[in-house]
């Protein structure tokens, strides 16, 4: 008998995301597939809900509205800064992801969304936000995690290392 999908496992899937016209907006076709860390916020919640209990070999579909998936837009407009404000270890094209520092230690993620001429413009709403997005799943193997993996709350690859 297979292991179930429950927190504290490392899950193995391969997925495609679509939007509500029905275009592939993510997948992992051609590539090795994702693992993550169940019950530790490693993905969108509604994913990580409707994954809960499924063994390897199961294939789900799911549609989660922004709220389940990325979030709605929170309200701030995309800013346009200067590209030398821009960390210089973050490769600035778009589609690129980095953390500004904030006031409450945390940090806050920001997404380069445009590059022109010495300009950059960041948003801080994740590029799937406010949309409502259809998730294939197929799972392809669930094992127990290292407790190196539990303390550090994410899975890692081979000998260990991060993914």
């Amino acid at each position: 008998m297979s292991q179930t999908i429950a927190a504290d496992c490392v899950v193995l899937i391969h997925y495609t995301v679509k939007n509500d016209a029905d275009e592939v907006v993510d997948s992992t076709a051609g590539r090795a597939g994702f693992s993550y860390l169940h019950g530790h916020k490693n993905i969108v919640d509604g994913l990580e809900a409707a994954l809960q209990g499924a063994s390897a070999g199961a294939e789900i579909a799911v549609t989660l509205a922004p709220k389940d998936a990325y979030g709605e837009h929170n309200g701030i407009a995309p800013q346009s800064v200067k590209r030398r404000e821009i960390p210089k270890q973050v490769r600035v094209e778009p589609g690129n992801q980095f953390v500004v520092p904030s006031s409450n230690g945390k940090g806050v993620p920001v997404w380069i969304t445009a590059v022109k001429g010495g300009r950059v413009t960041v948003d801080t709403n994740h590029p799937l936000a406010g949309k409502t997005l259809t998730f294939e799943v197929n799972v392809v193997s669930v094992r127990a995690a290292s407790s190196e993996e539990i303390a550090h709350g994410h899975a890692h690859g081979p000998h260990g290392h991060h993914q």
